[in-house]
């Protein structure tokens, strides 16, 4: 085994990577470290490299990650989430953040907003803890992850999305209430829309209708089980008689919003049925304030929740319906290209490009 770790380090944006070695850290109680074998570039990565988004700095970015179990604490058992004992060559992913199980937000069922939240991805680079993003050799787990063993079944770029991409789905339709037998609207079919749109349509939903601006991407939901694609247009109105004329007038059940533009969230309000439920999960970067109509709201008995990242079974819930559902769609056509951790800038300029919904960087890749 090797002693140390090679890592793409991010310094500030316009500013480029640098290939650093750090020593392999033994890890301590509750603590695991991975030998990652592969890491995909989520758009909140793209949108820190471009200084779109503020993360503390050095730091080793990428949070979708996947590896198999190196080092563990030689003096304790280390268990996954489902209470299983870990061992060394296991194959596993886990949650994009470690959270204490004890503060007031972990009380309370959001323990992604922990009060000591250590997020995987977005942690500046300490002497202690160097090893805490995907691209890199190594990752240094800590303690407080919630771990989950992935089947050999599972292909890396297909479950590697899972403990971001996939999660974050599984958590939006726990906090929309279900969809079986519902009518469903998801707004933006990248990534996470086509996932909402795969698990929408695997559990149950009786319509599964996708918008979007891109065509190239309906034309992709319809593969991921979309009943019916809408282009969004500059105006509105014709996405909003389209939706109702598709619901005898009435409005979708649910509406699951994954673009986080301010004007499909503005049009996006207006498209749930009297008593239906509007969930905002795309707004994850700064934008401008929108309009919104209060007593539309009250008069139509809505419900509008927001959700950010997820619990730590929704990641359990996102590895079952990979492994379940993973080939009935066509999950593997989404990871495209696969760039050595040297080639690491070359990985971002290619998800710049915006043409792939996931590029991957493995280490062992030569």
């Amino acid at each position: 085994m090797a002693n140390t770790s090679l890592a793409a380090v991010f310094h500030e944006a316009g500013q480029p990577l640098t290939l650093e070695r750090y020593e392999l850290p033994t890890p301590g109680r509750g603590e695991v470290l991975v030998r990652i074998t592969c890491s995909t570039l989520c758009g909140s990565d793209v949108h820190t490299f471009l200084g779109h988004r503020p993360t503390p700095v050095p730091t080793v970015l990428g949070h979708e990650i996947m590896g198999v179990v190196e080092r563990l604490d030689a003096d304790e058992t280390v268990s996954d989430h489902a209470g299983q004992r870990l061992q060394v060559g296991d194959r596993i992913t886990w949650s994009i953040a470690a959270s204490c199980s004890n503060c007031f937000f972990c009380d309370n069922d959001v323990p992604q907003k922990c009060e000591r939240l250590f997020k995987y991805g977005h942690e500046k680079i300490v002497a202690e803890h160097p090893l805490s993003g995907g691209l890199a050799d190594y990752c240094h787990l800590a303690a407080g992850t919630a771990i989950f063993r992935v089947p050999e079944s599972l292909a890396d770029t297909v479950a590697c999305p899972a403990n971001c991409a996939t999660a974050t789905v599984a958590a939006a339709m726990r906090v929309g209430g279900g969809c079986e037998g519902r009518s469903v609207l998801i707004q933006g079919a990248g990534m996470l829309g086509l996932t909402a749109t795969a698990m929408a349509r695997s559990r149950g939903a009786r319509q599964v209708i996708v918008c979007d601006v891109n065509a190239d991407r309906l034309e992709r939901a319809g593969e991921f089980g979309a009943t019916r694609t809408l282009p969004v247009s500059a105006d509105e109105q014709d996405l909003i008689d389209s939706v109702r004329d598709l619901t005898a007038g009435r409005g979708v059940d649910l509406v699951v919003e994954l673009s986080g533009a301010p004007s499909a969230v503005e049009t996006g309000v207006k498209l749930p049925r009297i008593g239906g439920r509007y969930v905002l999960i795309g707004s994850t970067f700064p934008v401008p304030p929108i309009a919104l109509d209060p007593e539309s709201v009250v008069r139509r008995c809505l419900t509008i929740v927001g959700n950010h990242n997820y619990r730590p079974e929704d990641l359990g819930d996102a590895v079952t319906f990979l492994v379940e559902h993973g080939r009935e769609f066509p999950f593997a056509d989404l990871v495209h290209d696969e760039f050595s951790l040297p080639e690491a800038e070359a990985a971002f300029a290619r998800a710049i490009q915006g043409q792939d919904l996931r590029v991957a960087v493995r280490p062992d890749v030569s």
